[in-house]
This record gives C-alpha cells, structure tokens and sequence, in this order.
C-alpha cells in the first residue's frame, strides 16, 4: 500500500467500487486530479507523478451524505464545533452533512448562516451545507425570511427538535418554500402526547416507572404533515422516522404521488426500548427507541423505497449532561462515527445488500437534497469513501473525533470500518495516521 499525497492526481487501485447513481458494482480503479473523478475503470495506467493506493479487498464508495447533523456551533461550542463535527463526520466516511439549525442563536438569519459557512470553510473538514429555521426563532410563530436564508446558502429548512405546531404555518411554510425548491424538514411530534415522556410507552417503561412517549406522538405529526403536503404540493421531509404506523403512512402517501422523503436513523434499525433498562441515559433519544415491532417496519421500509435515507441524527452532548439522571438528561447520540458499521449491519443480516446500504447513505441522501453529490461519475466532486467491510473494531467513545461521548455502543464489537475519506481529491482522514 503506498502513500499518497493530498491535492494531486491519484489514482487508487483494485478495489470494488460502489456507485449506486452510476449502477457499477465491479473491480476496477479511480482516478482523481485536480479533485475531480478524471476516470473510473478496470487498468487504468498511472502517470509519472500520479500516487498509488492499493485497494484490493476494499470497497471504494461516494463519500457519505448526513442529511441530519448538529454542529453545535454558534453557541454550544463546549458540546461540538464545526470543527470537530466534521473531523468526525470524516472519521465516519462522510463528506457533507447538512447542518441543523438549533444553535444560538438560531440559524434562523442570513448573518447565522453566513457564520456556519464561514467557519466550514476555514475550519471545516469536509462540506457543511446549513439548514435554516421554519420560524423565527424556532417558536412556531412567524415563518422566518426563507428566501433570505436560501440565499444565502441554506439547502432546506426546518424547525429541528422543535416540530411545527400549528398546521397553518406548516401550511404556509410547505406552499412558501414551493418558490426556492427547498424541503421543510419536520421532526414529528405532538407535545402533548410526549409532554415528560422520557423513553418509549410500553411494557420496558412500565417496568422502569418512567413516563413513556406513545407512538402517537409520532404519527399523528406524520399524518398531519403527509395531509399538508398533499394539499400544497409542497416538499416535505420527515426526520428519523421510529414508528411502523409512520412508515405505513408515508408508503401509502407515496403511491398516492405525495412529495414526500423520509430518513432513518441507525440506533432506530438497531436498538429496541430495551436499551434504556438501567436506566441509560445514553440510549435516551427523541424520538425514542422503539418496539422490535417498530425497527423491523422501519428496516422494511429502508428495504423497500418508503425511506429514502440513512441519516445519523448526530446529537453529541457533554458527558457530565449524560450523566444527570435519565429524566433530566438530554436526548441524542454522537451517531457520525458509529453510522456504518450499523449500517453495514443490515447487509450482513440479509436485510439489503451492500449497494442498497451505500445508496441509503450517497446517491439516495444526495437525492433528496437535489445535490450534485453521492456519486463517482467523471467530472464529479472527489468526494470519495473507502471502506474495509470486514475490518473489526470495538467501538471506544474516548477515541471518538467528535468532542462528546454520548453513544450506547461503547464496548459494541463492529464490523465495517472507514479507510480514508477524500474530500475534492483531499485525504480528510485515514486510519492509519
């Protein structure tokens, strides 16, 4: 295996390369120069000064698309900071992440925005595109200036943890955003239902004695904005669905033409309620982990179509936050560097094949977004991922890049590891620095 240098031509060797849009599957090379892919084939000749990578065994892959990342920064910089967000969305395999807005203050201006992208493009290790807010302030109230906020660079909108409460402002955000051609992403929840719910509502709470979050919190928001979205015509995203009721909606509300996408999340297609038992704040999440019932139809519907994307939700919190007890603790999980191993998982369960698993994180994400990413085509960005599928590791949130801990798979034994990740033909991580 040789070295290579960053921003000159490369050319990496033998590996099975894995581009979804492109529909290749095969052995064969990639060449980068000037940090675009100049060709992708079987025996492709290096030039004189071109580095070598030697991939056999290997898979060569689009880097990663996270439509769900929080960065933390402005304002929440002893959790995370653009910096360390995208150090470890390297260290994950991933080479854009889609910045959520609940930062403070929120990302709810164009001066906020700006911030974002200059920090990532001084600091940053890899492609941040912001996401501004639905409303000022995130309260619900008055839609913020979206025309403001997408141009000055924010791919989509969205109110985060904070779901859009009244029906008419989602109405008129779904019909405002229609003139920019970005999609309202909405994390579905009715406060009420969820008002001090700590974990799931089933038999796993009632045998702790914490007050449980019903799947209705979720898919009454669902049903709410799949009816919203078919009478504006409006592009809907639907964050880290948890429920099978969700996944049922929005299967029937696609085939009826309604433009909505969906994304999941890897502690969801993983983790079971059962993971909160002794009392661990760190399977504490929102939405919260589910019923076994609830990951198989989520895994059905990343298997079928009806979910468009993995996503990680990453939501890193300061460990002395985690460590408070599980009601006053902080929902969320530092989820860049644990994504593909988890989903990885899935193919060696039978569930998908590994295209199908790259694609949920590449040209699927990319898909979404309407972004020119997520795939090897020549002349696309080098934003590129490898990955050793069968490389073992045990998962140790003190080498974690991100600045928080937060995870319930410490000590969890993986199988998938990321190799090098390549941001416009430049080595933003490699595992053997």
């Amino acid at each position: 295996m040789t070295t290579q240098t960053n921003g000159g031509s490369l050319l990496i060797r033998g590996g099975r390369v894995i581009d979804p849009a492109a529909g290749l599957d095969a052995i064969c090379d990639v060449e980068i120069a000037d940090g675009k892919i100049a060709a992708c084939g079987p025996g492709l000749k290096p030039g004189p000064r071109t580095a070598l990578f030697n991939a056999t065994g290997l898979v060569v892959c689009p880097g990663f698309i996270d439509l769900h990342t929080h960065v933390r920064e402005p304002g929440y910089e002893y959790k995370e900071t653009v910096k360390t967000a995208t150090e470890s969305a390297a260290a994950g395999g991933f080479t854009t992440v889609f910045a959520m807005p609940n930062t403070n203050p929120i990302n709810d201006t164009r001066a906020v925005t700006e911030l974002v992208l200059d920090l990532a493009r001084r600091e940053g290790a890899i492609n941040v595109r912001p996401v501004g807010a639905v409303t000022k302030g995130s309260r619900g109230e008055e839609l913020a200036e979206i025309g403001e906020l997408v141009e000055a660079g924010c791919a989509a909108i969205s109110d985060d943890g904070r779901p859009v409460t009244s029906s008419l402002v989602m109405r008129r955000a779904l019909e405002y955003t229609l003139s920019f051609g970005v999609p309202v992403i909405d994390h579905c929840e009715d406060l009420a239902l969820s008002s001090g719910g700590v974990m799931h509502e089933g038999k796993v709470s009632t045998m702790l004695g914490l007050r449980g979050v019903p799947a209705a919190a979720e898919t009454v928001m669902v049903a709410r904005d799949l009816a919203l979205a078919e009478l504006t015509g409006g592009r809907l995203h639907l964050a880290h669905m948890s429920c099978a009721a969700s996944v049922r909606m929005i299967r029937e509300a696609k085939a009826r033409g309604v433009r909505v996408t969906a994304e999941a999340c890897p502690h969801h297609f993983t983790l079971t309620d059962e993971a909160v038992i002794g009392f661990k704040a760190d399977a504490k999440m929102n939405p919260p982990l589910r019923s076994r019932e609830d990951v198989l139809a989520v895994i059905e519907g990343l298997k079928d179509g009806t979910i468009d994307a993995i996503a990680t939700d990453h939501a890193p919190h300061a460990p002395e936050e985690k460590s408070w007890p599980i009601a006053e603790a902080p929902f969320g999980v530092v989820g860049l560097e644990t994504a593909l191993p988890l989903a990885l998982a899935l193919s060696a369960e039978g569930h998908l094949s590994l295209p199908q698993v790259i694609a949920l994180m590449t040209s699927k994400p990319a898909a979404v977004m309407r972004i020119d990413r997520g795939s090897l085509r020549v002349g696309a960005p080098a934003d590129v991922t490898v990955i050793d599928p069968e490389a073992e590791w045990v998962v140790d949130p003190a080498q974690f890049r991100s600045k928080s801990r937060n995870t319930p798979f410490a000590g969890w034994k993986m199988r998938g590891r990321v190799i090098k990740t390549l941001v416009g033909g430049k080595v933003v991580y490699d595992a053997s620095a």
